[in-house]
Parts: C-alpha cells; sequence; structure tokens
C-alpha cells in the first residue's frame, strides 16, 4: 500500500468528484432550498426594495412645514395619486412613500395639534435644526439592488439568510446542484447501538453524527446499513457480490454519482475486509491509505461500476477528520464547488512532532491577552478515538509531523457543520 499525501488526498477526493459532477439542473421550493448548491446565478427580476418606503415610523411631508397633516380618504388619495406641497400622511417603517413627500419626519420629532378647520404638524422642541432634511428616512427603489443585479452567485450554498435573500428578490423556486447521494455501511462485531457498552463494546457514534455530517456537506444520506465483521454481509452491503468475478461476462451497467461511505474495517487484521473486497471486485484505488494522523488507513476506491467507495478508519475521531481529508472535497467536487480552503492560524501552544507527514488536530480559537490577537489552543484531547476535542473545535490545525512552535502560523480547516 502506498499512501498519499494529505494535501494528493484532498486534490484525488476532489478531482474524483468533479468526474461525476451531475449535468442535472434541478428546481426546487425555496423553503426545501436550505443546503443546496445554487445551479446558476439568481438575478433579481425587481428592484430591492421595488417601491420608496418609509425607514421610520412618522408621516412623509411635502414641501416646508408646518403640515397639513390628512388623514381618511384624504390620506388614500395623497397615497395612490401624490402629496400636495404642505400636505403630510402618516406611514409606518416599510410603508409607501408618496410622490411628492421629500422626507420623512419621524414620530418623535413631531408634533400634531388641532385647530378649527384641520390638523397641522409641526416639529417637537426636540427636534434637530436640519429636520427634516431632503430625503432623510427614505429607502429609494433600487437602493440595496437594481432590477437585473445578480443576488447570489452560482455555487453559493443556500444558508437561511440567501433564502431571505431569494425570497425578497421574488423567487418561489431556485435552481440548484442535485444533492449527492450517499449509502453508509457501518462496520463492527464491537459496536452496539444502544445504552451503556459493556467491556469489550463501545457505543455506535456513527449513525447519530454522520448523515448530519453529510448534510453539512451538501449531501443526504439515502440508506444506512449496519454489518458485523463478516466478509459476506460486507460484500453484500457494499454490493461487490457480482463484480470482479468470472462469471460477470459483461461491464457492470455504470452507476456513476454513488457514493458508499463506509466505517471501520480498512485496515488489515483477520476482522478488516473492506480493502480486499474492493480489490476483489476489481475497483481502482484512488487513494489507498494518506500519509496523516489520524486517519491513515482512509481509503478512496473507484468499483468498475463507477460508485466511488471511502473507506473510514474505525476510531471516532479518525473517521471525522477522515471526512475532513475525503469525503468533503469530493461531495464539493460533485457539486461543482471548488477545494475547501485552507487558512492561516496562529498556534498559541507548541505541538509536539509525531511519526506521520502531516497531522489533523482541533483547536479552539482563543485570545491572546498580551497582543489582543486571536490564536488556535491545540485540543489536548487529538487521540484516533477521542471526540470531546472536536466537538469543543472551532477548527482543526494542518500541522507537519515534525512539530511546531507557539507562534508559528499553520494551516487550518474550517468545520462544515
Amino acid at each position: 500500500m502506498t499512501r498519499s499525501s494529505w494535501s494528493d488526498a484532498r486534490r484525488i477526493a476532489h478531482a474524483a468528484g468533479v468526474e461525476q459532477r451531475s449535468q442535472v439542473v434541478d428546481s426546487v421550493e425555496l423553503i426545501t432550498a436550505l443546503g443546496h448548491v445554487l445551479a446558476a446565478p439568481l438575478v433579481s427580476p425587481i428592484a430591492i426594495p421595488h417601491y420608496a418606503s418609509s425607514a421610520m415610523d412618522g408621516w412623509a411631508v411635502a414641501g416646508a412645514g408646518p403640515w397639513e397633516l390628512v388623514r381618511g380618504a384624504a390620506a388614500e388619495r395623497a397615497r395612490s395619486v401624490g402629496l400636495e406641497v404642505g400636505t403630510a400622511v402618516e406611514v409606518l417603517t416599510g410603508g409607501l412613500i408618496p410622490t411628492g413627500a421629500v422626507a420623512v419626519l419621524q414620530r418623535e420629532h413631531g408634533v400634531v395639534e388641532e385647530t378649527a378647520d384641520a390638523l397641522r404638524l409641526g416639529l417637537s422642541p426636540q427636534a434637530p435644526r436640519d429636520e427634516p432634511a431632503a430625503g432623510r428616512h427614505i429607502r429609494n427603489a433600487g437602493t440595496e439592488s437594481p432590477a437585473g443585479t445578480i443576488l447570489l452567485d452560482q455555487g453559493t450554498r443556500l444558508g437561511p439568510v440567501h433564502l431571505a435573500v431569494a425570497a425578497g428578490g421574488g423567487f418561489d423556486r431556485v435552481p440548484v446542484v442535485p444533492r449527492p447521494k450517499v449509502r453508509l455501511v457501518l462496520t463492527g462485531d464491537e459496536v452496539v447501538t444502544s445504552g451503556v457498552p459493556g467491556a469489550g463494546f463501545v457505543r455506535d457514534s456513527f449513525g447519530p453524527s454522520l448523515p448530519g455530517v453529510i448534510a453539512s456537506l451538501g449531501g443526504v444520506v439515502t440508506s444506512s446499513v449496519r454489518v458485523r465483521d463478516d466478509a459476506s454481509a460486507t460484500a453484500e452491503a457494499l454490493g461487490t457480490t457480482t463484480l470482479g468475478t468470472t462469471a460477470l461476462t459483461e461491464p457492470p451497467a455504470r452507476r456513476a454519482g454513488e457514493v458508499i461511505v463506509t466505517t471501520g474495517g480498512t485496515g488489515g487484521s483477520r476482522a478488516d475486509h473492506v480493502r480486499a473486497l474492493l480489490r476483489d471486485a476489481g475497483a481502482e484505488f484512488l487513494v489507498d491509505g494518506v500519509e496523516v494522523r489520524p486517519g491513515g488507513p482512509a481509503l478512496l476506491a473507484r468499483l468498475p461500476d463507477g460508485r466511488l467507495v471511502v473507506g473510514l478508519p474505525g476510531n471516532p475521531l479518525a473517521a471525522l477528520l477522515s471526512v475532513l481529508t475525503l469525503v468533503q472535497p469530493l461531495l464539493a467536487g460533485q457539486q461543482g464547488l471548488g477545494l475547501p480552503p485552507l487558512r492561516p492560524v496562529v498556534l498559541a501552544s507548541p505541538v509536539d512532532p509525531t511519526r506521520s507527514e502531516t497531522v489533523l488536530r482541533p483547536y479552539r480559537a482563543v485570545l491572546d491577552a498580551d497582543s489582543a490577537a486571536v490564536t488556535a489552543e491545540p485540543s489536548p484531547w487529538h487521540g484516533a478515538a477521542m471526540l470531546r476535542g472536536l466537538a469543543d473545535a472551532d477548527g482543526v490545525l494542518v500541522h507537519p509531523g515534525t512539530g511546531a512552535a507557539a507562534g508559528t502560523v499553520v494551516p487550518s480547516l474550517d468545520l462544515p457543520w
């Protein structure tokens, strides 16, 4: 087994995803679009805001004051045909500004007095001397975006605020990239799915976590099966029972685009069957181990029918960090996104050398008292089976296995969840 460098493994996984990128564009309702990636730019058909509106509760005024305050039917007419000079009409925040209005006098700065023949609006004693200046508290049409503006770029992963922007542009549906479909195959005789595990057993941490992790990467888990450390059962779960056999006389039907993610079974013990089964099925190993700790046994293979298989280690931290190494770049490529970027951080404490080319280690962002700069504090819980550090993390350090001193700038990955 020739292991790939961590950087190469990410690059290979991303390229494999790009190869399988779907050219299909789905149109989904805005309310269900959360987490999807836009397949095309979202161009606003309207100006935003699409009418002149008030930024304050108060009165729309025409000309210099004091003003005659119109109400009732006269106010409705003024809102539809416009204000005459010397008049005012009440407006609420977001309300339509009638034509002819030059400003909005906010409620705190106005006083209404009743005279024998009309209501008069004037300035309160507390009002600023320049109140109301021309255009004050009026949001003109198109202030945020003229019609024809690109509101959201192609490739945007839609979060809650993006959906609000799309709604503001009048969209009911948006064009999106189909979400990658992922099957989970969870292995291990020692895994229990409920209660407190006894000696020699461990609680399942992948069943509750991986669907959410996959969703944070834009994918969707279509099925999840759990198998014992048995070669036949694992082959059946992988769907490799007929691949690579002499009985197979025709190339298998192409199923490119499907991703299988396995947990455990990637080592070399008698209980580990994933690698051997993939080889028997004629799989091409794109990544056959990674020069990284934790997560060295992780793999990426392509089956003869085009399906991609990501084999994650069985230890929880090693597996979830291997998701960042292989699954995140793969799904990003399938969705037309770039390789997730690294960003530099400054170490708050040193990291020791280890026997690996690259080390992945959760960190917390902390404020340095002397410099007032934010630095990265490596987690003390970074063993392959420890999840506490990742649960508490702001990101993941990608530091060299030779170690690094405090104050060193090292690359890091943001957490996608």
